[in-house]
């Protein structure tokens, strides 16, 4: 079948687009992506602003016809961090549904983090032994480890390189000292999680999925995207440190410039340098393996094991209903 996966995050809406079937790999056919920033549109009191919402109900609604024109079975919609965290969302998703047709389902963190690990575990497969998997998105950091293809731990922090990037830099480069503030805090925040994961079993291997991942592996020498998906990218703790020096001291307009940085995320990328060397150093890491495959891939994959009967529709630790419900998500 032919299924749609809309991400609203906290930068882009990005719609995906593969062919799937049960028992094998989903095949992507055409992605979108639209660059809202729906993060800076939140004003001080968390509302989304109007101008916002506006912006993403058009995105919504040029997916979802782009979605009934790939002649899409299904789209999955969900949101991440910016509406979860926006205290009008509720009147903003009724909004897209009422204008869209959309159903636009809110994720909690910990299941962003549940179905990005279901998405690792699938690509290196069950060789890879206990996994720990790491995702700097724009609003959050999540984090899952364990053995099977329900993590043992998932947690979501409001370490997201957008977030910290507003919150903590006033200045184009940031200044010495809003570097080394920042720091702190995100040790501080990030201290409770890692002295769980420090009760488990320590995890075969490290990973790091999402835009912020790649492009740090990618400024250290990774291989670039044009050499496919498989090609094998690893973010060593060395390279990280030397590139988030040399990145601190760099405009966004001039990081850019730099091979592997788009430039709607260039102004937060050395906010998620310093979440990406924090946590590799607060959970003894010293290196990181780059995953293509992440949240939107997750979701695809859950939605598969359930056509497929292998994930009960009861069973909350699996689904909050995204991928289950059989009500139509979109109309054209």
């Amino acid at each position: 079948m032919r299924l749609g996966v809309l991400d609203v995050g906290s930068n882009t809406v990005h719609l995906l687009i593969v062919d799937a079937h049960r028992g094998g790999h989903p095949t992507p056919m055409t992605s979108e992506k639209t660059s809202l920033r729906l993060a800076e549109s939140l004003d001080q009191d968390d509302r989304l602003s109007k101008a916002g919402a506006d912006a993403l109900v058009r995105a919504v609604r040029e997916a979802r016809d782009s979605a009934a024109a790939a002649n899409c079975g299904d789209l999955l919609a969900f949101a991440t961090s910016a509406l979860r965290d926006a205290s009008n969302s509720a009147a903003v998703l009724a909004r897209v549904h009422d204008e869209t047709g959309v159903s636009l389902q809110v994720l909690p963190g910990e299941d962003e983090a549940r179905y990005t690990f279901l998405a690792v575990r699938r690509w290196f497969g069950w060789s890879a032994g206990r996994l720990l998997v790491l995702d700097i998105g724009g609003g959050s950091l999540e984090l899952a480890a364990g053995l099977d293809e329900l993590p043992e731990l998932a947690e979501s922090l409001p370490l997201g390189a957008g977030r910290l990037t507003r919150e903590w830099f006033r200045s184009d480069p940031p200044t010495r000292q809003e570097v080394a503030a920042l720091r702190e805090h995100i040790d501080i925040v990030l201290a409770p999680v890692a002295a769980k994961l420090g009760t488990l079993d320590r995890a075969d291997r490290a990973v790091g999925t999402s835009k912020t991942f790649r492009s740090l592996a990618r400024l250290t020498g990774a291989a670039p995207s044009s050499a496919g998906p498989r090609a094998r990218r690893v973010l060593t703790d060395t390279g990280l440190r030397q590139v988030a020096a040399f990145i601190s001291r760099m405009s966004a307009s001039d990081l850019a410039e730099l091979e592997g940085v788009s430039a709607s995320r260039a102004h937060q990328l050395v906010a998620g340098a310093l979440v990406a060397e924090a946590t590799m150093r607060a959970l003894g890491r010293s290196e990181l393996e780059i995953c293509p495959w992440a949240l939107r891939e997750g979701v695809i994959l859950r939605r598969l094991d359930w056509l497929d009967g292998t994930t009960r529709v009861d069973d909350p630790a699996h689904d909050t209903g995204l991928v289950a419900s059989r009500e139509a998500r979109y109309t054209g």
